[in-house]
Formats: C-alpha cells, structure tokens, sequence
C-alpha cells in the first residue's frame, strides 16, 4: 500500500514468451513473502505446463497458485482472498477483459496486484487484456528475450508449426513453450499466408 494515500496499485510484467515475466513475477513474489506480506497468486486453469495449481517458469521455479476459469471465475478470487496484501496472476493475456475490472477493484481495496503475461499475439499484435492493464497501471516493465535467429533483442512470440511458422489464420491461443514458440525480433518474426 502506498504510505500517503493509503492505495493499493497494479504492476505489469509484460514481453515476448522466454524474456524472464514469470521470473521477474515470482522474484517480487518472493520479496514480498520476505518482507512478511501475504500472497495470494492464481493462475489460469488452461495452462497446466507446470502443474494444475502452480506458477512456474522455464527455469523451473514454481509458486503455488490457485488455477481458475480465465472467462467465469474471476468474481471467486474475492471469495479465495483472506486478507492477502499481494495478488498476483500470471499468464494475463489467457484472461478476458474483466481481468482488468477486478485487478482495479482489488488495487482499489489497498492490494498491491502484480499481473505478469505477453503483450502480443503470435501475430505481432496488442494480446488483450494487456494493452488495457498496461493503460490503468502504476507500474510497467517491458522484458526482452533474445531472438533465436539472429541474437538481437526479440519481442514478439514466433509460433512454430512442425518447425515452420504458424498461418496467419491459425487460433490464437495455443498453451506451448519450446516445442511450439521462439523469441523473435522484429525482422525475423514471420508469419506463414498461404
């Protein structure tokens, strides 16, 4: 809670997959906890790559989490909450829009809410509900990972098709890591049409 105006605020760890977000989200995860702050972390129940009710990252760190409905269950994380000061969601951009309604709510309830997920789809363009969080938040950092092709810092998520890039035309969401995405910079990013 900020000290002079007793508010709560919302932090948005954002970038391309493989720059270090779930890191950086379970590295300020682990200070709060330090610091003596209670933690509350969810998790959409779609992405189970590193177990149904966790956060983890590529690197293999793990937080335990509560995994809920991205579209129906976000009126439930209020019932979950017990007096947690930290709240904290990981893979934002499986959210729908009233991701950002409750992370207002509780930032307005004096809750310091971290919201950590990829700013664009595998076609290069805004993933809501990020660019919305994005907007309302305190607290912004951008992570770059580097582009597997040509080394220079990447920002967009290159999906991977048999080896090949994705169709244009292809569903956006596709719960993956390594088997199915590459960090990509700008001009390597490519995006298969025909």
């Amino acid at each position: 809670m900020h000290a002079i105006t007793n508010s709560g605020w919302i932090e948005v760890v954002t970038g391309s997959m493989f720059s270090g977000k779930t890191e950086e989200l379970l590295r300020r995860l682990r200070r709060a906890e330090i610091a003596g702050q209670e933690v509350a972390v969810f998790t959409p129940a779609l992405d189970d790559r590193y177990g149904a009710e966790f956060v983890g990252s590529h690197d293999g760190r793990r937080w335990e989490a509560s995994a809920i409905d991205p579209e129906t269950d976000l009126e439930g994380v209020f019932d979950e909450l017990n007096g947690e000061q930290v709240v904290a969601f990981d893979e934002a951009n499986f959210f729908g829009a009233s991701l950002v309604a409750c992370c207002e709510r509780l930032a307005a309830d004096g809750r310091r809410v971290i919201v950590s997920g990829t700013d664009q789809t595998f076609r290069g363009e805004p993933f809501e509900p990020l660019p919305q969080l994005i907007a309302v938040a305190e607290y912004v950092e951008k992570f770059r990972a580097i582009c597997a092709v040509c080394g220079e810092p990447a920002t967009r998520n290159q999906r991977l098709v048999d080896g090949e890039p994705a169709h244009v035309d292809d569903p956006t969401i596709l719960v993956g890591a390594e088997e199915s995405y590459e960090a990509r910079c700008r001009h390597c990013h490519t995006l298969r049409t025909e």
